[in-house]
């Protein structure tokens, strides 16, 4: 099941299961854990007892969220600092 709501990228993303489903880095295709640290750019990945530096920009994520739905979102829709994100005004971008 797909959510999609203008809302979803002010979520916080700290103790989600997430995997890279596409990125301009065909190296990082496919890594999947637990998100244990965000920055304004990157996500840290935790896999397998490894933390994976991945940069947002580059890449489109799936998340599952904390109520079960699966959700898809491209890095660049969720740039910024987590604190900042939550606060900003969003344009629709679909």
């Amino acid at each position: 099941m797909i959510r999609i709501s203008s809302s979803i990228v002010q979520d916080e993303f700290l103790g989600l299961e997430s995997m890279v489903v596409k990125s301009l880095n065909p190296n990082t295709v496919g890594i999947a854990g637990k998100v244990v640290h965000e920055t304004r750019n990157t996500f840290t990945i935790s896999q397998n007892g490894e933390h994976k530096v991945l940069v947002k920009d580059t890449s489109v994520f799936s998340f599952i969220m904390t109520d079960g739905t699966v959700v898809e979102i491209d890095g660049k829709t969720i740039m910024g600092r987590p604190e900042d994100r939550i606060k900003k005004r969003l344009r629709r971008l679909w």
